[in-house]
């Protein structure tokens, strides 16, 4: 199995994860959400898979290209 990152592309904070572990995802699914300038960015699987564990939490603050999740595929 392939270990795949899903990375934020702006920097701002995790409004809302909206998947789980041990979920799969297709490709195009969304990740999770965040927060930057007060708009809400989905993070996006882009080639799918089984979500493995978050890097970060709900709030907590991100940079752009940073990897906020892995999945296994």
């Amino acid at each position: 199995m392939a270990r795949l990152e899903a990375k934020t592309d702006v920097t701002g904070s995790v409004w809302k994860i909206t998947t789980v572990v041990g979920q799969t995802l297709a490709p195009g699914d969304t990740v999770m959400l965040i927060e930057s300038m007060k708009m809400e960015i989905p993070v996006i699987a882009e080639d799918g898979g089984t979500i493995k564990e978050f890097r970060f939490a709900e709030g907590e603050s991100i940079t752009e290209g940073e990897v906020v999740a892995i999945l296994e595929g």
